[in-house]
């Protein structure tokens, strides 16, 4: 089979907690961190440095538009044609972008993660493969609820407000539904052992065809 210059675009999506993560690492431990670029949504988050504490506090950041999804698009893009990107750091604890940012480097495979990927078809379109992992909402709210108070420096009772007013409404909105453009969806993400194997393995056959493109130059 001849190569292929075009690398292969994995998307996971899933709710807030449901182990998009570990699935991402999953596959980055087991193909090989050389041969995966990663980039996470929740690193598209618009700055909100502009806005005073409180207002940034009110912002749905469960809604499409709280991210700028156009940017990871043209990072995607960028990656594929061979490409060196700078993606944002985002703070969440203060809700904006740091000044510092993250050179990623063109691989044979482009690894995306958000729970709302799969909502704007442009981004869609960029997928080769697309997985969902669909984990039950009591776990997840526990899993969000421990990762924001211990990493993200959130109370408890802010937590359960943000839950409850967006996280659970915009779940319902966008995520779930977006469940049916998936290629496989995978129940208990990173930890089911089966799954992971299935998607590792046609990873892998599909790697020795894949040869990236020669052309590292940084955004213009």
């Amino acid at each position: 089979m001849p190569e292929s210059t075009t690398p292969l675009v994995i998307g996971i999506a899933g709710g807030t907690g449901s182990g998009k993560t570990t699935v991402a690492n999953v596959i980055l431990e087991r193909v090989g961190p050389t041969q995966v670029a990663y980039l996470a949504h929740d690193s598209y988050y618009k700055d909100l440095r502009d806005l005073p504490p409180i207002q940034r506090e009110r912002v749905n950041f469960d809604h499409p538009n709280s991210l700028e999804t156009d940017l990871m698009i043209q990072h995607v893009e960028q990656l594929k044609a061979g490409q060196i990107v700078d993606v944002p750091v985002y703070d969440f604890t203060t809700h904006s972008r740091t000044q510092e940012s993250l050179q990623i480097a063109p691989k044979p495979i482009i690894l995306v993660e958000g729970i709302l990927i799969f909502i704007d078809q442009r981004l869609r379109e960029l997928f080769d493969v697309k997985l969902f992992v669909d984990t039950d909402a009591d776990i997840r709210f526990i899993r969000r609820l421990t990762r924001d108070i211990n990493e993200r420096g959130r109370s408890t009772e802010s937590v359960m407000h943000q839950y409850q007013t967006t996280v659970r409404p915009m779940h319902l909105e966008f995520v779930e539904p977006s469940k049916r453009y998936a290629d496989v969806i995978i129940p208990e993400g990173g930890y089911n052992k089966v799954a992971m194997d299935m998607v590792i393995s046609r990873i892998e056959s599909l790697l020795p065809n894949i040869a990236v493109k020669s052309n590292l130059t940084a955004p213009s």
